[in-house]
């Protein structure tokens, strides 16, 4: 799926998006679908890695197996694939589907049913400084009220980028940081001294993720709330994350830790922790928005969604399984994930 505006980060440009599609069907009929977004840099996975897991590991665990046993499913799988999150969480939201269509409710109502719609950010990549500015004020226009701005550059363009921003769509506007593991302790220091008036509500992975001391030291030095992404892989790092202190907020993508099931795990190890908690993505057709879009309107101590990464795909053929309005995301209503793709598949 290609993006119809490639983005850049700390680490990679991003023209275009890889996802496979897993289709699980029950006797009766009933069809399940998942999706994996692998990233070598992320997840360490391809897409052919994907689908040889799925041939070696999945096929084999569930054909013949009652899908609705969806927790044994899963723990047979967990250690097959606990080096495949994405294609383990393919696994899961096709399980998850089935049991919301067998039950005839959306997922988010079967889950825990908090609330029916949230707020999400959209992701302004590194740009030129009035590049930037300008694809803020055309999202805020589209009815944004949060917004990510990427860097871990350039420290002092990234200030620059800040407040430039800030100045364009005014102080009603949520602004979020992503450095993505691109600065050290001391850029991290420099960056949040010069933008404290620039009113960001968080600092999301400034370091790198291979040194978690060094996120400990910035979430220590700062009264602005520090975010782990890339740290957060998994159930692991969800303990060390929270016992250690190394940061006040997690950013939960399906794809790292595992899918649904292990998303509620370290949401719950989050909560215990007194940590807040975001649901983000990687570059993700709808259907695996859902599943995120779905975990985030259950748990009410998700407070932050970065739901975006959908939104310019060309070709998805999920297009249309969540529902994007003035900025905030609800789901379609249909039972499961809310919808059916490629289905002439």
């Amino acid at each position: 799926m290609p993006l119809t505006e490639p983005y850049e980060i700390a680490y990679e440009t991003v023209g275009a998006a890889r996802n496979v599609f897993l289709r699980i069907e029950t006797q009766d009929g009933t069809i399940g679908w998942g999706c994996a977004a692998p990233d070598p840099e992320v997840t360490g996975e391809s897409v052919e890695s994907v689908e040889t897991r799925f041939r070696e590991v999945a096929e084999p665990a569930l054909v013949g197996e009652n899908g609705l046993l969806r927790n044994r499913l899963l723990e047979s799988m967990a250690v097959p694939l606990q080096k495949d999150p994405s294609a383990l969480a393919a696994v899961d939201m096709a399980l998850h589907d089935l049991l919301g269509k067998r039950a005839g409710l959306p997922l988010w109502v079967l889950l825990g049913g908090n609330r029916d719609r949230i707020a999400t950010s959209v992701t302004i990549g590194i740009l030129p400084v009035q590049e930037a500015v300008n694809v803020a004020r055309r999202r805020v226009k589209e009815g944004f009220r949060a917004i990510k701005i990427k860097g871990g550059l350039s420290t002092e363009e990234d200030v620059e980028r800040v407040f430039r921003i800030r100045e364009a769509v005014g102080d009603a506007v949520e602004l979020r940081f992503d450095a993505n593991q691109g600065y050290t302790v001391p850029q991290s220091a420099q960056f949040i001294e010069q933008t404290r008036n620039a009113g960001l509500v968080l600092l999301e992975q400034p370091t790198p993720r291979g040194a978690p001391h060094q996120l400990g030291e910035v979430s220590e030095m700062t009264t602005m709330p520090v975010m782990a992404d890339e740290s957060l892989l998994g159930l692991d790092d969800a303990f060390h994350i929270a016992s250690e202190g190394m940061a006040d907020m997690v950013n939960v993508k399906l794809m790292k830790v595992g899918g649904l099931a292990q998303a509620l795990h370290v949401n719950s190890v989050a909560r215990a922790a007194g940590l807040e908690v975001m649901v983000g993505c990687m570059d993700e057709s709808a259907l695996a928005i859902a599943a995120g879009l779905h975990f985030a309107l259950a748990r009410s101590n998700v407070l932050y969604a970065d739901l975006d990464g959908h939104l310019d795909l060309a070709n998805d053929p999920a297009a249309g399984a969540v529902v994007l309005q003035d900025g905030e995301l609800r789901s379609t209503g249909a039972p499961g994930l809310g919808f059916d793709p490629l289905v002439t598949m």
